[in-house]
């Protein structure tokens, strides 16, 4: 994959206020310049057509927390979205009409999983994932993606980020303020996160550690990077939201308390089957990039 599902690059630039949106400003575009404000867009075209499109990557985290200094004072361009095999096809053609064209290469290949599109007025590169996520671990998301809007849910996203096994500092970031602004609980929370706090779903996020010794070891260990980040590198400005106010919740807390309750919670007959193995086996996948023309 080449745009961002878990990590990405950046120029630098300021986006737009959030929720006043960009008017197109390349010569013929249709789209919005800020990548926001054009993400927001497309998946509201989307839910006035009946279709499940939902935001992934930086994106998403942008969305939830759209004062947030760390990411606006980068301007990232790649769009991630989410969809279900269902919508697929009017998907793409729905993109088509919005002004993105596709890599008809790559999406007669790989386009049941996986389609790939550039706004080529802004040099914007869109990948649309199909039902799951398979990076270094696989997330089905397709019947999840009705639990929240505009992105998808706020326990994949994290998972997202907890299943990468080279983590980086914005992937760590992006952890810490998704932890910093949701709580963890026992459901999604609220579905429109406009109206409302979405919510870490302890028990989705447990459905990956408890049964998985796999994922366990992964997630585990990046919440110890995560940790050894707020003990030697952390600062305020990290989560700093724009100074309106601070974070709803202390990312070491919620740090703790999701440790807590992945160990404490009971595994099943494969999960302590594959524990007995450990690392002598190798317990996740590396992933492959994919080129585009």
């Amino acid at each position: 994959m080449t745009s961002d599902v878990a990590s990405e690059g950046a120029t630098a630039g300021a986006p737009s206020a959030p929720g006043a949106p960009s008017a197109p400003s390349a010569p013929g575009a249709r789209t919005l310049e800020d990548p926001l404000d054009e993400a927001l867009r497309i998946v509201d075209v989307a839910d006035r057509q009946g279709l499940l499109l939902r935001l992934m990557g930086g994106m998403a985290v942008r969305a939830h927390a759209p004062d947030w200094t760390h990411r606006t004072r980068r301007r990232e361009v790649d769009l991630d979205f989410a969809t279900r095999s269902k919508d697929r096809k009017a998907v793409f053609a729905l993109l088509e009409r919005e002004g993105y064209t596709p890599d008809k290469r790559h999406n007669a290949l790989f386009g049941q999983h996986q389609g790939y599109f550039v706004d080529e007025s802004r040099g914007r590169p869109v990948d649309v994932l199909v039902d799951k996520l398979e990076m270094c671990h696989r997330i089905e998301f397709g019947d999840r993606l009705g639990k929240s809007t505009p992105t998808l849910p706020v326990a994949e996203l994290l998972l997202s980020k907890l299943q990468i096994i080279k983590i980086n500092k914005k992937d760590v970031l992006d952890a810490l303020i998704l932890l910093a602004e949701h709580p963890l609980g026992q459901d999604d929370g609220e579905v429109d996160s406009s109206k409302g706090l979405s919510a870490i779903s302890l028990p989705r996020i447990l459905s990956f550690t408890s049964n998985d010794w796999g994922w366990w070891r992964t997630v585990t260990g990046n919440l110890d990077v995560l940790q050894r980040y707020l003990d030697t590198d952390f600062t305020p400005e990290d989560v700093d939201i724009g100074g309106e106010r601070p974070v709803l919740f202390d990312p070491r807390a919620q740090l703790e308390a999701l440790r807590a309750a992945i160990n404490d919670a009971p595994k099943s007959t494969r999960w302590r089957l594959r524990s007995t193995v450990g690392d002598r086996q190798q317990w996740y996948v590396e992933p492959e990039e994919v080129g585009h023309n």
